[in-house]
């Protein structure tokens, strides 16, 4: 299935409704030639005219295997898609009134996800009348910003959303290579200690 869409993406050979196209390719003079020279001139090197950039004036062609063409754009988006890194987002709720214990629990949950690398949202959720009690939230958070100062930067100052006061804080690089660090540390320790049993 997303070989078909691979493969419709691109338009080869008599597909190519234009009059005129810039060809480019291996042992291929490149310039600008009438639609018929260049399928003229894919046929007698036994490959495919595929139209690569269609929006181009005039649209750029290249002589090459159609099948061998779609395995590297494959592997190119496979590459791309590899490379590409994932951002994970952690919540973290409070009332306007959290008292010492939960704030200290959910505090220890925000180090974990900065160490893990986790970007945290940490946001206090006000029901009811306690919107009365915005200052008391923006202070919340602001604590809770300056307590995670270590392991992470603050993204964006708090801000009221309707019923929530939010705030988004992402770890610092040298936290999570310190803690990545930590744990290929323990990891070598203990299997050192596995073999010599």
């Amino acid at each position: 299935m997303r070989n078909d869409k691979l493969k419709d993406q691109y338009r080869i050979n008599d597909r190519i409704r234009v009059p005129e196209v810039r060809l480019v390719g291996e042992n291929v003079t490149n310039g600008v030639y009438p639609i018929e020279k260049a399928l003229q001139i894919a046929e007698s090197h036994e490959m495919d005219l595929v139209e690569i950039s269609p929006n181009a004036d005039p649209p750029v062609c290249r002589i090459t295997d159609y099948q061998k063409f779609l395995y590297q754009q494959k592997k190119r988006q496979k590459e791309q898609k590899a490379k590409s890194v994932r951002v994970v987002v952690k919540e973290i709720r409070f009332g306007p009134q959290t008292d010492d214990h939960d704030y200290n629990f959910k505090l220890r949950h925000a180090k974990e996800f900065l160490d893990e690398g986790a970007k945290v949202k940490a946001y206090v959720f006000f029901k009811g009348r306690s919107i009365l009690f915005k200052e008391q939230g923006e202070v919340l958070l602001l604590r809770f910003a300056n307590d995670l100062e270590e392991y992470a930067k603050l993204d964006q100052m708090p801000v009221l959303e309707g019923k929530r006061m939010t705030i988004m804080l992402s770890p610092k690089k040298s936290v999570s290579s310190k803690a990545a660090a930590a744990k290929q540390q323990a990891a070598t320790v203990q299997k050192s200690r596995q073999e010599r049993r």
